[in-house]
């Protein structure tokens, strides 16, 4: 048998490879592939600072999710070393014991210099695990903080997490984080101030404009002790059930799409660029020009723009 029927019967070690071979590029037509059997997975995102017990909280809601046979894919994004380029894909350890349920797969990615809290290949492996049969795939970001919006453009829910003693409230505000949330859960919810910050938050939801039907409900959780875990599961599922029954599942959908197919443009065109346009000598000279304050980068940028366009 070979690789894709045995992907497409989801045995565990045809989706690992898979997932290697579309991370590093070597089978161009394997998601292509693919593809088609893509789109019936849900796509959960949980995102915040790090500490917040992201993956404490993953732990404790899969189990929920398992209920009545659900197959649930968890793809746990670590932070790269800059130094070393390696990643200690910590995720992994501590979700030991749900990687060992037939119904779960667990992939850790490194995010290998990707800004905005994914590794750059997150989309793909998204649909891997959508394609292989999975009813949800959860994302956990690395846990960057105020750049980690990106998680938004791949997830049906994001569900944001924030604690109580590091000041996320008023950072979060600035960042424009509680913009991408379709659920605020404050994690470690018995520590002091917790319930301060679920009122910060509150009050901060009644300030914003109302610009979704969908009412952004504020959770208390302490997700070691299991402790909220029944609301916010209760509250995903209530929330996959607004956004089929409204339509705004479709919608967003084929606006995420469009997104994704933007930047796929763009990553094309700037690989185009740096290996097949710009001469290298040409550029190079340019360079030493702007250096020695003879030309700017503004004027660099619009002649080789111009030239190729």
């Amino acid at each position: 048998m070979d690789l894709l029927q045995r992907f497409l019967k989801g045995e565990k070690p045809a989706i690992a490879r898979v997932i290697t071979q579309i991370e590093n590029g070597t089978d161009p037509k394997l998601l292509e592939e693919i593809f088609p059997h893509t789109g019936k997975a849900y796509y959960i995102g949980i995102t915040g600072p790090p500490g917040a017990g992201k993956s404490s909280l993953v732990n404790a809601i899969v189990p929920k999710l398992l209920e009545n046979n659900q197959k649930v894919g968890i793809i746990a994004v670590d932070p790269t070393s800059p130094f070393s380029g390696g990643a200690l894909l910590g995720d992994r350890i501590r979700m030991n014991d749900l990687a060992l349920n037939e119904n779960v797969f667990i992939r850790s990615m490194a995010t290998r210099g990707s800004l905005g809290g994914l590794a750059s290949k997150t989309k793909d492996v998204a649909l891997v695990l959508d394609a292989a049969g999975f009813d949800y795939v959860l994302i956990e970001t690395v846990g960057v903080g105020q750049v980690e919006l990106d998680i938004a453009q791949v997830c049906d829910t994001t569900v944001v997490v924030l604690v109580p003693e590091s000041g996320d409230a008023i950072q979060a505000m600035k960042a424009g984080i509680l913009e991408v949330a379709d659920i605020l859960i404050v994690n470690k919810g018995d520590r002091t101030g917790a319930d301060r910050l679920v009122l910060e938050l509150k009050f901060a939801f009644e300030l914003r404009e109302q610009t979704i039907g969908w009412d952004v409900p504020i959770i208390k959780t302490v997700a070691i002790e299991n402790q909220g875990i029944d609301e916010l599961v209760s509250n995903i599922r209530s929330q996959k059930k607004y956004l089929e029954s409204s339509g705004k599942l479709e919608e967003e959908r084929k606006n995420k799409l469009a997104v994704r197919i933007h930047e796929l443009i763009e990553e094309k065109i700037k690989a185009h660029l740096h290996d097949y346009v710009i001469d290298k000598a040409k550029l190079e000279e340019m360079i030493n020009k702007a250096y020695n304050r003879k030309i700017t980068p503004h004027l660099i940028s619009d002649e080789i723009t111009k030239k190729i366009f």
